[in-house]
């Protein structure tokens, strides 16, 4: 009898060792329920896609927050496309699966991923969004982002500038319908347009994020609007394609040509006189900005609120003031600070 009642009395200390085991553990979480974790963090940073400009230096801005933080680590992965959605689900819940202290992404389409945005708060993982949300956005997600409306309503401005009074015809190349900065940039240009009777839309073709697709659209547009005035391509790889469309009909410099992002190949486009002008955006500081967040939320439970990254206007005129060369050559030791936001 006494030692049945030894061994129950072992094995209930046990279990209380486990269950206190298990509390400490949950303490130690760098989940939504508060930031108590002190040692080692990783932090899985996921864009729309890699292998583009803008995307990487959004990673640059990731690591150079990750370098200068005790004891933190960014796993950067994404899918080869922003239209694989449901690969980047598949990443971003195998990210949730291996236990990421926290999440950082861009979604690829804002309803889709609202889904795994809901699971990674179920399972009290923080998480922050870089230039694309979710749709709901969770008012305990916040977002690094251009404020996109606001920046694409400047478009017309600039189109309406270098065409004269006259006005002229204009065509516009979205990219991928669903994902939130694209709704906003075409909310933002349509509604910067009525300001400008002058201009007329006259064809709205997507690029769906790929350079070859803008190449040919734009080449139909030409085909069916050869007297087109003015092109607005709302992201790198469509103004890739538009330009390289417009070089390749004859018509470099005669059409104006107002772009989105900061590709090597649009920096050239604006040197060469091919590009009028760029939007420019910060991704560098998103990356930074989201990691920095996270860690203060992980480690000291700092709620994060959203911020506008800001925008810069880059053309032949200004691009080569040090200031902007640091935001289309953005790195840790000279890191872009400019922008509206």
């Amino acid at each position: 009898m006494k030692q049945r009642a030894l061994a129950i009395g072992i094995a209930l200390v046990a279990l209380g060792a486990v269950i206190a085991g298990c509390g400490a553990e949950t303490h130690k979480s760098g989940g939504s329920s508060g930031g108590t974790k002190q040692g080692a963090i990783r932090i899985a940073v996921v864009p729309k896609a890699v292998g583009f400009s803008f995307w990487e230096d959004a990673h640059k801005g990731a690591t150079c927050a990750a370098s200068k933080q005790k004891d933190v680590k960014v796993q950067w992965d994404g899918v080869s496309a922003e239209t694989d959605v449901s690969g980047q689900v598949d990443l971003l819940q195998n990210f949730l699966t291996s236990g990421v202290d926290g999440l950082v992404y861009a979604a690829t389409d804002a309803k889709t991923l609202f889904n795994v945005t809901k699971q990674a708060i179920s399972k009290k993982t923080p998480v922050v969004n870089i230039d694309s949300g979710t749709n709901p956005q969770p008012k305990e997600v916040p977002v690094y982002a251009t404020d996109n409306v606001q920046a694409a309503t400047k478009v017309p401005d600039l189109i309406a500038k270098q065409l004269g009074p006259q006005g002229g015809t204009v065509a516009f190349i979205p990219f991928q319908a669903g994902t939130v900065t694209n709704d906003q940039r075409t909310q933002g240009f349509k509604q910067g347009l009525k300001k400008h009777p002058e201009l007329k839309l006259v064809a709205t073709q997507s690029s769906q994020s790929d350079v070859n697709t803008g190449l040919r659209v734009t080449q139909d547009i030409l085909t069916a609007h050869p007297d087109l005035n003015a092109i607005f391509a709302a992201n790198e790889p469509g103004v890739i394609g538009a330009a390289q469309a417009v070089k390749q009909a004859g018509k470099a410099g005669k059409i104006t040509i107002v772009g989105w992002d900061a590709a090597s190949d649009e920096v050239k486009g604006v040197s060469d006189g091919e590009i009028t002008a760029l939007v420019v955006q910060n991704p560098f500081r998103m990356g930074y900005d989201a990691v920095t967040a996270m860690v203060k939320r992980i480690r000291k439970g700092t709620e994060p609120a959203s911020e506008d990254t800001g925008v810069t206007i880059v053309t032949k005129s200004n691009m080569n003031e040090p200031a902007v060369q640091a935001l289309l050559r953005p790195s840790c030791q000279t890191p872009p600070t400019l922008g509206s936001g």
